[in-house]
């Protein structure tokens, strides 16, 4: 099957759009650098898969239609919305008020703490509606609308977004766990750090909550 018969059109400038998209920094990259000062290279590289997990959740619904049915929908975008805003605030409180704990390289951060911090990244991502949006209006700018299998062209172009974005979280991840594994036993540190993700999902909570 070809890309005419999935309706895909400019694969290329779909494929430098999304590079620069994916490059540019935004709280997806700042909640996996976070999570690398915080808890070292694995930490940074597990929320980096998390968030590509969430991230698939609205390439499926966005080639199944479902992002469409909410976006039209006023009391689904809501429900969406406030769900989203409210978990995202609560996980942001709690950072601001955790305790610092340092932690060396040679002590890597136990699999229930890499747990949460993928399903943390999961979340944020799945829970936000503007993420669904993002996709309703990027990705039908690349597929044509009357092609018979449209969906998988959807499928496809939304995978290689998101398999990209990954692949570049968790160079992020790598390369900030590393410059910073010294770093990390300063208590004053992972405080700030702490803080800093709090307020991160705390905001990302308010912009979804005031989302149209």
């Amino acid at each position: 099957m070809t890309l005419e018969n999935l309706g895909i059109h400019d694969f290329w400038l779909f494929v430098a759009a999304g590079l620069l998209l994916n490059i540019t920094p935004g709280p997806d990259a700042a909640y996996v650098a976070g999570r690398s000062l915080q808890l070292g290279w694995r930490g940074g590289v597990t929320a980096a898969l998390g968030v590509g997990a969430g991230c698939l959740v609205h390439i499926v619904a966005a080639a199944a239609g479902l992002s469409a049915l909410i976006a039209a929908s006023a009391t689904g975008f809501m429900a969406v919305k406030l769900l989203g805003a409210a978990w995202l605030c609560i996980m942001g409180l709690r950072m601001l008020l955790a305790r610092a704990h340092p932690a060396g390289e040679a002590a890597p951060p136990p699999a229930a703490d890499l747990g949460q911090v993928f399903r943390q990244g999961a979340l944020t991502n799945a829970l936000n509606p503007k993420v669904a949006l993002f996709f309703l209006a990027f990705l039908p700018q690349f597929v044509d609308a009357g092609a018979p299998f449209k969906a998988l062209g959807f499928l496809l172009l939304g995978l290689w977004f998101d398999v990209f974005g990954t692949l570049w979280n968790i160079g992020l991840a790598v390369a900030t766990g590393r410059a910073a594994a010294r770093a990390r036993r300063s208590t004053a540190l992972v405080q700030g750090v702490n803080r800093a993700l709090g307020a991160l999902f705390i905001w990302l909570g308010v912009r979804v909550a005031l989302a149209e």
